[in-house]
């Protein structure tokens, strides 16, 4: 069976997910077999694996930093949230049903099973497990019924490193008072602490590190500086999403949906000098980029009559009409049809009236679609022309059903009208040959020419998690990183 460490954080976004991949990267230079877990993940950026089970995108990623395939060993069970109060229960990758919050806190002790035998078939493959845990250990209302923090730690027997963000301020109320909200026994499964994000000159903090290490009696196992790389975030508390500002010579604008799902698929876009992606949740904000995706949305209905409340459905059709063009990707793309419904109660239930940019109607089902997929473009009239006859590679994961009377935009569905197009498949803009099509298509369109190369999402990635590892393996001590797995709890 496989040793094991778990990363646990003072609050939710310290950099638990970066340090995961990181070590899993890290542990794979260093020759061994690693695989990443995490029991229980909250977030709407999701992955599909190679044999059609839904994870946590953090997950796929780690997986990546350890270079092996995802797994739905390696997320157990992700929830999706649907409203404020009420969640997707996605279990070994597959959908359990939608649950409201405190009916799933009740019940969640029961998927123990799952997690464990998921945790064992993992461990019976590799050397070390990285084990990221969720939001704050020392959340005592919570405590009782814990299967992400320090009650799976006592499930699988693992030391825990625990992780403060200094950038936030206040790292040593962090570490040191969620340490005396520990009982004993999880305080003495705390091997180390970890100082996260810092930004400046590091040896100044070395009286830091001697108040941490005298007050809370641990080792600081690092300060890790605040890394400048382009990995893909996980969730809502992504600072991208919070870029609202064109600095570039192109401006793409994203539509900053309520309940966004899979941003990450616009990340490629910054990789490409002169273009700027912005997220727009305000009519006021939109001006007149010159492209709008509308992204994926794990509530589509709620979103469509949000984007008519804010009156960004006017502003986006008043945008199209003008010439600029538009793109879908999921959920957007069933925004962009005729109607969508919901009679199944999938999500919220209901139907609206679309965005009517595409001659296409959404029917929800009960069964999700969830595969891998790759195609090509077909042959497309209007600003779009430019893709015809391109290659993708992606993944769907969808509850709808749509029926598109349009012309066919790719060889896996989707369809066209004048500068609007959408379909089903995320990532859908990461190989270098569409990306670097479209970038060039949108110069030419400012009477410019893009004169930069076209870089493979995938084999970019891969230089920053690299990136990642070497500044992460500069600043933790690994030697101690090592003890603590070998002498584990």
């Amino acid at each position: 069976m496989a040793k094991n460490i778990m990363l646990q954080g003072t609050m939710s976004n310290v950099g638990k997910s970066f340090l995961t991949a990181a070590l899993c990267r890290i542990f794979r230079q260093d020759g061994y077999s690693v695989a990443p877990f995490k029991s229980q993940n909250m977030a709407l950026n999701s992955f599909i694996t190679p044999d059609g089970a839904e994870i946590g995108r953090a997950q796929a990623l780690q997986a990546e930093a350890a270079g092996i395939e995802p797994s739905a060993l390696m997320n157990p069970i992700l929830l999706k949230p649907t409203t404020d109060v009420g969640s997707q229960v996605i279990v070994n990758g597959r959908v359990r049903g939608n649950m409201r919050a405190a009916d799933y806190f009740r019940r969640k002790k029961e998927l123990i099973p799952d997690i464990m035998t998921a945790y064992n078939e993992l461990a019976s493959q590799h050397d070390i497990i990285v084990i990221e845990g969720a939001g704050s250990p020392a959340e005592l209302n919570l405590k009782a019924d814990d299967i992400v923090n320090m009650g799976l730690a006592e499930l699988v027997k693992s030391p825990v490193l625990l992780v403060g963000d200094i950038d936030r301020g206040g790292v040593f109320a962090q570490l040191i008072g969620t340490l005396e909200l520990l009982e004993n026994s999880e305080r003495d499964k705390v091997k180390g602490l970890v100082v996260n994000k810092f930004r400046g000159d590091i040896s100044l903090f070395h009286d830091g590190i001697d108040i941490l290490e005298q007050r809370s009696r641990k080792k600081v196992a690092g300060v890790v500086p605040y890394i400048k790389c382009d990995i893909e975030d996980e969730d809502s508390l992504s600072d991208k999403l919070n870029s609202k500002s064109s600095e570039g010579v192109i401006d793409i604008a994203v539509i900053h949906l309520p309940k966004i799902s899979n941003f990450t698929d616009f990340d490629v876009f910054g990789q490409y000098d002169g273009v700027s992606v912005r997220y727009v949740s305000k009519a006021a904000e939109l001006g007149t980029p010159d492209m709008i995706i509308i992204p994926g949305t794990k509530s589509t209905i709620a979103d469509m009559e949000w984007l008519r409340q804010s009156r960004l459905a006017d502003r986006i059709k008043d945008c199209f009409k003008a010439g600029v063009p538009v793109f879908g990707i999921c959920g957007g793309y069933q925004i962009m049809g005729r109607t969508i419904s919901d009679t199944v109660g999938s999500e919220c239930g209901g139907s609206i009236s679309g965005l009517g940019l595409l001659d296409c109607a959404t029917e929800f089902t009960a069964e999700k679609c969830q595969t891998q997929t790759k195609g090509r473009f077909c042959h497309i009239e209007g600003f779009f022309s430019c893709l015809s006859g391109a290659e993708f590679y992606g993944y769907e994961v969808h509850m709808g059903v749509t029926d598109d009377l349009g012309k066919a935009l790719t060889t896996q569905g989707g369809s066209f009208f004048g500068n609007a197009a959408g379909c089903y498949v995320h990532g859908i803009f990461d190989s270098a040959e569409v990306s670097g099509r479209l970038v060039r298509a949108l110069y030419q369109r400012r009477g410019l020419t893009y004169s930069g190369e076209a870089v493979d999402r995938r084999k970019y990635r891969n230089m920053q998690l690299d990136l990642l590892a070497y500044n992460v393996r500069k600043n933790l001590d690994m030697e101690l990183i090592y003890r603590i797995i070998e002498e584990g709890v």
